[in-house]
């Protein structure tokens, strides 16, 4: 009878530890053993009219979203992104979406949704991209959004939103895109440090442009001076002449020296090998949401200067090598042909943009791009499993349920692409 009670305690014992490492590993389980992720997407769900159905598989009973259309996960399955653009979607956006605590990307863009923007969004502290563009969002513009200090791109453009300009917006140090044009917001304009900053097409905004507190729909830098047109006082004393002088000549002997410091690096510089020398031309205004910029130069050391030994393949955009960033960081650049053609550079940013936009679980995300005036990269995370077709003849052979997963999985990332992103893409390159 003894042993008996102490083999049940022992069982009783594992059966504790073991709910305790499954409580540990999937923390988003709620008590009543609900994933927490599900409970905010269903909520979603159920506050939108979905006349295309791309929302059907998203099952209540489910425990992982992961598979769901439309969201995105990371390594540790929990959701990063949530896309339905150009979906024609309507109803309103439920305020569960403050419960995705792990949100870096909202796209619902080109919908037909109406409603408040929830202010629950501001509890999204590690969201980076929000584009609720081209909706009917009515209201005003939460000014509790002004605590996502991570957000680098947002996009409220083509609303119905109206009321005073929320003056919190202002503390996004982060931002480097906003656009509240084309809506009916009013009030004073306060100074925003994003490199692309529009309100236009709001009436009761500026009208004349000489209101107080108005600075128009052109981006005034933060450090700008305000008062810098006011006209200083001609009459110079004496001694101002002389201060004059001394620094000049100060000036002309520290340019001698400069000049001749110049010279001696040049010369140490000219005698040891380097890398050929592209001009690394910076493009302040280019904004492509939040990717990363990358030097040309430490692209080059990434892939030792491009070595033909870093080559992971061929095309007829050019060639992809492997490369090593300073951090450690492993990845793949993308060299494209053509970098200095004539207008391509417009071009390279507008791709460039749109494939930024494209979030999808079943898509190999960019990770930054490199542009010079004869050079075009783009950076992408890389894999080290190699590519799907020599996975599938390499050994040991697969079977046909992971064979079905993977076509599934391409399926779904073409789909995304040709249908469901917007703008939509057309991929012309599948193998």
């Amino acid at each position: 009878m003894t042993s008996m009670a102490m083999r049940t305690r022992e069982v009783g014992l594992h059966f504790v530890v073991f709910l305790w490492f499954s409580t540990t590993a999937n923390g988003l389980l709620s008590p009543k053993g609900v994933n927490y992720e599900v409970q905010a997407l269903i909520g979603i769900k159920a506050s939108l009219h979905d006349p295309h159905g791309v929302l059907d598989n998203w099952d209540g009973d489910a425990v992982d979203p992961c598979s769901w259309t439309m969201v995105t996960c990371s390594a540790e399955s929990l959701v990063i992104g949530l896309g339905t653009p150009s979906q024609n979607l309507s109803g309103t956006l439920s305020p569960t979406i403050g419960n995705l605590t792990n949100l870096q990307t909202v796209l619902l863009q080109s919908n037909n949704i109406t409603g408040p923007i929830p202010a629950e969004i501001a509890r999204l502290s590690k969201l980076h991209t929000l584009d609720l563009s081209d909706n009917f969002f009515t209201g005003k513009i939460p000014s509790s959004l002004g605590h996502l200090r991570s957000l680098e791109y947002m996009r409220l453009n083509n609303n119905s939103l109206s009321g005073e300009f929320p003056l919190s917006l202002a503390n996004m140090t982060q931002l480097v895109l906003l656009d509240l044009s084309f809506n009916n917001l009013s009030g004073p304009v306060p100074r925003f440090p994003t490199k692309t900053f529009s309100i236009a097409g709001n009436p009761l905004i500026c009208p004349t442009g000489s209101e107080p507190e108005c600075f128009g729909t052109t981006l005034m830098p933060m450090s700008m001076n305000l008062n810098s047109t006011q006209t200083l006082p001609s009459n110079k004393p004496k001694s101002h002449k002389i201060a004059v002088a001394f620094g000049s000549s100060v000036g002309s002997a520290s340019l001698i020296i400069l000049v001749f410091g110049l010279f001696l690096w040049w010369r140490r510089r000219h005698n040891q090998p380097t890398f050929f020398d592209v001009k690394d031309r910076q493009h302040e205004e280019v904004s492509l949401g939040n990717l990363r910029r990358f030097q040309f130069r430490e692209l080059q050391i990434s892939t030792n200067n491009f070595s033909n030994k870093n080559i992971l393949g061929k095309g007829g955009f050019g060639i992809v090598y492997k490369g090593i960033l300073h951090d450690g960081t492993v990845v793949a650049v993308k060299r494209l042909k053509d970098g200095n053609a004539i207008g391509g550079e417009i071009q390279f940013q507008t791709e460039v943009e749109m494939i930024s936009l494209a979030v999808h679980r079943n898509l190999l995300r960019l990770y930054g791009f490199c542009m010079t005036p004869t050079e075009r990269l783009l950076v992408y995370p890389y894999m080290s499993n190699g590519s799907v077709a020599l996975r599938l003849k390499g050994k040991p052979v697969l079977d046909w349920g992971t064979r079905k997963r993977i076509a599934l999985g391409a399926a779904r990332g073409l789909l995304y692409l040709h249908e469901q992103c917007d703008p939509k893409i057309i991929h012309r390159d599948v193998k």
